[in-house]
């Protein structure tokens, strides 16, 4: 059912609601462009009133896709008050349920997938400007995701993205380059690569992985301070990239890898074409060719069949590789996945027993890895003032996902979106506390 478009008076107020990853935030910020390029008036993520409502879903695992429900019945209730006059949903959720949600919400004024973003422009009354590429709304000032590529070819038998996204596609190099020098020029300082898979850069348009030369090349941009790598596949890991990371000041000594588990039942259950031992040996090369990497990794727990030997595998390994980062997810039976064939057989009260005593874990190592860095001082990304300190992140801290810095104010001025030494007092599991230097 096409969107019913509103062409005849546009609206003086867009309000856009962004669940779940990076990836969705940097779609809701291209949106932003193009309805800014529009005169439209926008807000993002904010409570307040609004003639229009575009809510940007995930549908990744049954967490993300209740609290997009959550949203949806909120501003549905919302509508039918008569608070706002239309309402849209876009994403992932979208994109994988439509039919469903027309069904469940007719409150609901359109519905579209991940690659409508010109199909909404126009139903909303408004022109696409297919010239405003690279332009982007940014949401967050001093610090920008950047999507290299989308979908994804891997089969993990737990995973629905490519059920969403499709297959693999990357983008031209020229034009990410592009991009990168437009964030640059309007003050973006740390750049953020993301991609469901950021080692298959270039293996669909340029025949082989070109993510090397992609990082390299975008180092070379002056203002970038920092440049970060997010959801690197284990598999296949292009480990050259190391040697650029190691050799470039502004390649942040930092990789988000999500491993997934160690026990190799269970990595050749989810399809994920590596062996425990192979995980092993290619920490070890990361360790040795970049020292002082922090490493950040993802987990889950409760896939099928995972028995208490297969947890403790998983347990051993977190205590011997003493991640710097770690995030776990507990197992998502969905629908249309090649896991979805297996039993989801593990018990609720137990894939969350053993989210916690990772969880656990990993507060120890972390706080560990914290006192060392007491008496030591650090550059640091100064992300925001709150209270009577300010917030900001070391080079080994992604934003939102990692620990802070908590700095206390030392004068009144606005030192938010710039870089500064800071000296480390104290620490806890999760934060850092220092003064500036």
């Amino acid at each position: 059912m096409p969107a019913d478009p509103v062409h005849k008076k546009k609206s003086s107020k867009i309000n856009i609601i962004t669940l779940g990853c990076s990836k969705n935030l940097v779609d809701s910020e291209s949106l932003m462009g193009q309805l800014k390029a529009n005169n439209i008036t926008i807000v993002h993520d904010q409570n307040e009133p609004s003639d229009i409502v575009i809510i940007n879903t995930c549908g990744f695992i049954e967490d993300a896709k209740q609290e997009s429900i959550d949203t949806i019945i909120q501003f549905a209730a919302e509508k039918q008050n008569g608070n706002i006059k239309k309402l849209y949903i876009m994403g992932c959720l979208s994109q994988r349920y439509k039919t469903a949600l027309q069904d469940e919400f007719p409150e609901v004024d359109g519905f579209y997938g991940v690659n409508d973003l010109e199909q909404i422009i126009k139903d909303l009354g408004n022109k696409y400007y297919p010239l405003l590429f690279p332009s982007r709304s940014l949401t967050t000032g001093h610090y920008a995701y950047l999507k290299i590529a989308d979908g994804c070819d891997r089969k993990c038998s737990f995973c629905a993205i490519p059920l969403i996204k499709g297959k693999h596609k990357s983008r031209g190099m020229e034009d990410i380059i592009e991009e990168a020098k437009a964030l640059a020029e309007n003050g973006v300082r740390e750049l953020i690569l993301i991609a469901q898979d950021l080692t298959y850069y270039g293996m669909d348009n340029y025949k082989k992985r070109r993510l090397g030369a992609l990082i390299s090349s975008l180092s070379e941009i002056n203002e970038l301070e920092w440049i970060r790598l997010h959801y690197a596949y284990p598999a296949g890991f292009p480990i050259e990239i190391l040697d650029i990371m190691r050799e470039k000041d502004n390649i942040c000594n930092y990789i988000d890898i999500p491993f997934q588990h160690i026990s190799n039942s269970i990595l050749k259950s989810m399809c994920r074409g590596i062996s425990t031992d192979e995980t092993y040996r290619l920490i070890e090369n990361i360790k040795k060719k970049v020292p002082g990497i922090a490493l950040r990794t993802s987990l889950v727990v409760g896939y099928p069949g995972e028995t208490d030997e297969n947890f403790k595998e998983l347990t051993n390994f977190i205590r011997e590789i003493q991640f710097d980062r770690l995030g776990v997810f507990i197992y998502s039976h969905e629908e249309g996945t090649n896991a979805y064939k297996l039993s989801d057989d593990i018990p609720p009260e137990i894939k969350q027993a053993r989210m916690k005593e990772i969880m656990l874990i990993q507060e120890e190592i972390s706080y560990n890895k914290n006192r060392e860095k007491v008496g030591k001082t650090f550059k640091v990304l100064i992300d925001r003032k709150e209270g009577r300190n300010f917030v900001g992140r070391t080079e080994f801290d992604s934003p939102e996902v990692d620990n802070e810095v908590i700095i206390t104010m030392a004068s009144s001025d606005n030192h938010t979106g710039s870089f500064h030494n800071v000296k480390i007092t104290h620490a806890d599991s999760y934060d850092l506390y220092g003064i500036f230097v």
